[in-house]
């Protein structure tokens, strides 16, 4: 495993992390299992984990707490994740700061988190929303800075919408946040145009979310892929959804080298960009991590390779159904 620099915290974090969201988030998880492949990614080197108090209503969380006391003698980066109040992703343009992340609701939620987790303070607190618009509005960083005077986190982020990378920017000209949480793929370059470079300006730590494009860049999609009642992939893929994700991982496939899969050129795609400090791909299986962490150890794609896939550039924009 190789590791890459937080941002201005010093942190020296793995460069493929974990994230938890597949956690009893996905349709067939089970405590069991995550137990399992979340050691095993300790095992491999694997330093960072991301969760959200809304990912199992704290029960992700309650998992990354167990992991942690696991292993006493390793260094585990917990990051975590406040959710809005009124629970409603993406932040639309009209919600204010109080309809999201009043002061008092970001206090409520911090504590709730770290119960969860079983500890007195995290690594990373992040906004699990964010529009820049609350940057007129100071509360939530008086908020957080009075927090951070209790100790009860080390660093603060926000988490961006899908598809608005631009939708951050100021909050990381402002040198309020530490990190940055955004999507970024083969398809998703557009944080490349004005997010990352402010990132780089600013030693804020750029942590990619979604580097399989939520499934469309395993390459396991077809048009008659279908999941249980009440999978959430059953909204993410419909309709003519569907059908645009099959055609963009398609006209990969003849790309990928011999001896690699879709799923590990698209890591190494991401870690071709020095801008980004950690990957957080979800894992259930151990099969998953073992693959998405070997990722590290083979390094970014050859300059040939990279620049074809840079033409599969794929602008999307946001609507009230993505998350």
């Amino acid at each position: 495993m190789n590791y890459r620099r937080f941002g201005r915290t010093g942190w020296m974090v793995s460069e493929i992390g974990y994230g938890m969201w597949e956690m009893s988030v996905w349709t067939g998880s089970s405590d069991a299992e995550s137990r399992e492949s979340l050691q095993r990614a300790v095992d491999l080197g694997c330093n960072y984990f991301d969760t959200a108090w809304h990912y199992g209503f704290g029960h992700s969380e309650k998992l990354l707490g167990e992991l942690v006391r696991r292993n006493p003698s390793k260094k585990l980066y917990v990051a975590t994740k406040i959710p809005p109040k009124n629970m409603v992703w993406p932040a639309y343009p009209e919600f204010t700061l109080d309809d999201c992340f009043p002061p008092d609701h970001i206090e409520k939620y911090l504590h709730i988190s770290l119960e969860n987790l079983g500890m007195d303070s995290c690594d990373l607190i992040q906004f699990h929303t964010w529009s820049d618009a609350w940057m007129e509005d100071d509360r939530w960083a008086k908020q957080i800075d009075d927090l951070r005077r209790q100790r009860l986190y080390r660093a603060v982020g926000i988490s961006l919408n899908r598809w608005e990378p631009w939708n951050g920017v100021r909050a990381v000209h402002s040198g309020l946040i530490d990190s940055v949480q955004v999507i970024y793929n083969i398809f998703d370059q557009n944080p490349e145009d004005e997010l990352f470079p402010a990132c780089m300006a600013h030693d804020v730590a750029v942590v990619v979310r979604c580097p399989l494009d939520q499934g469309t860049l395993t390459g396991t999609l077809t048009l008659e892929s279908k999941w249980p009642e009440g999978d959430w992939r059953n909204m993410r893929f419909a309709g003519q959804i569907l059908k645009d994700c099959v055609e963009h991982a398609d006209a990969l496939k003849p790309v990928v080298p011999d001896g690699m899969t879709m799923p590990v050129m698209a890591l190494r795609f991401i870690l071709n960009n020095r801008h980004v400090a950690t990957i957080i791909p979800g894992m259930r299986k151990v099969k998953n991590v073992e693959q998405s962490l070997g990722a590290s150890g083979q390094g970014p794609l050859p300059g040939e390779l990279y620049t074809e896939l840079r033409k599969h550039r794929w602008d999307r924009k946001a609507t009230r159904r993505a998350k």
